[in-house]
Parts: C-alpha cells; structure tokens; sequence
C-alpha cells in the first residue's frame, strides 16, 4: 500500500493517537518521504512517544501551536507538504466540562486557522480526524452510527469537534479544497495519556488504589486497538475519496464495568494475583453531567469502499496494552 502523499504534516503528532500514525507510516513502505510533525506539547504531547523513530530523517519534529498560522505556512513551503492529516485536539470530555473555552479555541479555532492556510495553498490535501462523539447518543434499541448519521453531540468536547467538522464540510464546498473526513470510536493502546479510562484503571490496578466509576458504569462504548485506527487513516490517504468521511470502529461494544472487569482479570493474570482486592476497590462515583449511553460505529463504507478491516482482537490487545504498562509504569503518571 502506498500514500498518494510524499510530504504529509501531522498535527499533535507527539500523541498518542498521532504519534502511532506517524510509527506506523514510517515503518511501512508508504512511500513516504518526509513527514513534519507539528505538535505543543502540551500535557497530552510526550517526546517518549517518538523514541522509535528519533533518527529517522523523514521525521522532522516542530515544537508550535497550530494556530501559528505564520509557522505553519512555512513550514508548508519550505517542506512542499501535499497534505495535512489534523489530529492535534483537546479531547478529554471531563475537561471540557470544566472549561469548554479552551476546547473552542483549539479544536474550532485551531482547524479554522488550518483550513485558511490550506486555502491558500488549494494543492494541500486536508485529513480531518474526527470522532463518533459528535453523534451523540444511542438507545440500547438504535443501530450504529454511519457517516449519514445526523449530528448531535452532547459535550463540549463533542460540540466542538462537531463544529470543526461543518467547517472542514464548509471550507471543501466553498473554497474547493480536498479534504476527508474520519470518525473514530474510543481508541485504546500503548502510550495513551492515563487520564483516559483504560489507562486510569491500569494505574489504579497497579498502585492499589479506588477504582471510579460513572454510576452503574452501564455506559456503552465501541472500542478500536490504536493500531487499526491510524491503518484506517493511511488507508483513507492512499485511497479515499475525495469529500468523503469515513466512520471507523472496533467490532467491540462492551460497558464500562465490563471493560473494569476485563482489565482488572488480565492485569491479575499477568501478575499472578487474585483478582478479588482490585474488585473490592470499585467505586461507583457521581456520573458524568450529559453521560451519553451509548456508541457504536458501523464501518461498512470503509470495509467495503476501501478494504480496510480492523486486525486487533479485544482480549489480546488489552493484554499487550497492560503489559506495556507494566513494562513502563512511569507513563502511568498523570
């Protein structure tokens, strides 16, 4: 498989999510042959995470905000940069309960700045990562949500990714530029900030302490290994259509306390402990204001349009998740 792209910018490329795609294309035969990768390093940014590839010559590393349109220019000049894949968000959703300003300012603002660049430089092709979040919610009766689905998303976190994807839709159509558009589930995997949740009761399981969780943990996520998420993405480059979104998803729909249970029953495995303390240790906290019930994500476009079909079971991956942590407990540390 090869990239239609040679030259790519990758924005919050020292993520997780963005730092897997950027290992993952260099390790293939994509074809490649440079890739900027533009990132804050905020809290969610981690230079770890590029350690693998640090003296690979492809990958050029750009400490700036993507709403430094002045930097970013350049950087598509000086590089003759073919495409943009914009992964760089805030996306905690707890955190932009708290404070939703910021989540406007980078996840709207930060793909507007973008887009006007790209305006100017119509040849640049402009990869929108996206989330299923911006649905909103499902009944446990409705089926799964598709690129037609109509919009409605319930957070701050959700509205702004939502907000950012008209504009990404509103740019394409008026400015004719060439964009795709992906919509992801709830990814998992090595190097993920612990302030998600799979990492959360990762670390919780490791230092013995109270495992929280929303309500009745009832909620329904549809789950994807990392991995398959940033294959999607290469996939959609290498032979996408233009205009086009794409919903991505694991064939994994499972509750939060099933996925407490699954972790707490796999970490104990690879310790050799019982499991019956860490179950003691759960604790049902206050939900979520706003808690969607359920995500699911039917990806029959992309199987069928594309050929791309998740690799990654569940069960194996969630153990090849703990033991990475295990390996390094530091990158538990909030």
């Amino acid at each position: 498989m090869r990239s239609r792209f040679r030259s790519l910018l990758v924005t919050g490329g020292a993520g997780f999510i963005g730092s897997c795609f950027i290992r993952y294309g260099l390790s293939k035969i994509f074809g490649v042959e440079k890739i900027v990768n533009l990132d804050a390093l905020t809290y969610a940014g981690n230079m770890h995470n590029l350690e693998s590839i640090q003296n690979d010559t492809r990958h050029v590393f750009v400490q700036a905000n993507i709403c430094d349109q002045r930097t970013v220019a350049q950087l598509l000049k000086e590089h003759q940069i073919e495409a943009i894949v914009h992964f760089a968000a805030e996306s905690h959703v707890d955190k932009s309960i708290l404070g939703p300003r910021k989540f406007l300012e980078t996840n709207v603002g930060g793909t507007l700045a973008l887009l006007d660049l790209v305006r100017l430089s119509p040849q640049t092709h402009f990869h929108h990562v996206s989330t299923d979040e911006v649905y909103g919610s499902l009944t446990h009766q409705e089926g799964s949500f598709k690129e037609t689905s109509l919009y409605k998303p319930n957070s701050p976190y959700a509205a702004s990714k939502a907000a950012a994807d008209h504009f990404v839709r509103a740019y394409a159509n008026t400015y004719k530029l060439s964009t795709t558009v992906s919509h992801c589930s709830n990814n998992y995997g090595p190097y993920q900030h612990p302030e998600k949740f799979i990492p959360r009761m990762i670390a919780g399981c490791l230092h013995k302490s109270f495992l929280p969780i929303y309500g009745e943990g009832i909620n329904i996520r549809n789950w994807l290994f990392v991995e398959d998420h940033v294959k999607a993405i290469w996939t959609i480059l290498e032979k996408g259509a233009i205009g086009e979104s794409y919903a991505i998803g694991g064939e994994c729909e499972k509750t939060n306390i099933d996925i407490l249970y699954s972790i707490i029953d796999t970490f104990s495995a690879l310790k050799n402990e019982d499991p019956t303390e860490l179950k003691l240790l759960i604790k049902k906290v206050a939900d979520r204001p706003g808690h969607d019930l359920r995500y699911s994500i039917d990806a029959t476009k992309i199987k069928k349009k594309l050929g791309w079909m998740p690799m990654y079971g569940f069960e194996s991956s969630l153990r090849e998740t703990i033991r990475w942590y295990l390996e390094y407990p530091k990158r538990l540390e909030c």
